[in-house]
């Protein structure tokens, strides 16, 4: 059994990381931090095995530098600071990734190669107001993916969960690549896929659950 700490575990996404762990067979929750539940991520790192983080971008950093200083291997999916400034730190494993939606992923891949072949694109994430940090890490990580140089359009409305659109642009021609996010259930296959093969991975920080999917 993989023991699997949550911060952030009283927000939306943090209780369906929960949920999503409870789920799996061979994940077992060895603990919940969150401010609203009075624990700290240091009073759950003993017992775990692997730190889940979807917390603030200002409170990050510092728990997954908790958890790899403690030897415990960390999957982040909040976005908004610097994974880089990770890069050596502690004995355990990092594992990032903008997005845990694998239709979110794809959508990364078919717009890197279709980049390739058409004159422009320009991106527009749309998100919760909730969301703290614009332009979205889904979209930068589109952006770094793709030829040329891609203006990003951040939209912030109520309704809406996560949802990015590529439109790429050509001789009397356009294509759009669409990804919908209509629940957070949609990230937890991503997630439990990582709390899988991060203990397995042979460099850190390893970024973008495609480096698990392809």
């Amino acid at each position: 059994m993989i023991r699997v700490a949550v911060a952030g575990a009283a927000g939306r996404m943090g209780q369906a990381v929960c949920a999503a762990v409870d789920g799996a067979e061979d994940l077992e929750l060895g603990g919940r931090a969150d401010p609203q539940l009075g624990v700290e991520v240091a009073d759950v790192l003993g017992d775990a095995d692997v730190l889940v983080d979807f917390t603030r971008p200002d409170t990050a950093e510092a728990n997954a530098r908790a958890a790899l200083e403690a030897g415990v291997h960390a999957v982040v999916g909040t976005t908004g600071w610097d994974v880089e400034a990770l890069r050596g730190v502690g004995s355990a494993n990092l594992f990032f990734a903008p997005n845990f939606a694998i239709g979110a992923v794809l959508m990364m891949k078919f717009a890197a190669e279709a980049s390739r072949h058409l004159q422009r694109a320009e991106i527009v994430e749309y998100h919760h107001p909730g969301k703290l940090d614009a332009p979205s890490g889904t979209a930068k990580r589109t952006a770094e993916l793709m030829e040329g140089d891609v203006p990003i359009h951040s939209v912030r409305l109520p309704g809406v969960v996560a949802n990015q659109e590529v439109v790429l642009g050509d001789e009397a021609q356009t294509l759009t690549i669409r990804h919908d996010t209509t629940d957070r259930t949609s990230f937890m296959p991503g997630v439990v896929l990582a709390c899988r093969r991060v203990g397995e991975l042979t460099e850190t920080p390893v970024v973008g659950l495609d480096k698990l999917l392809f």
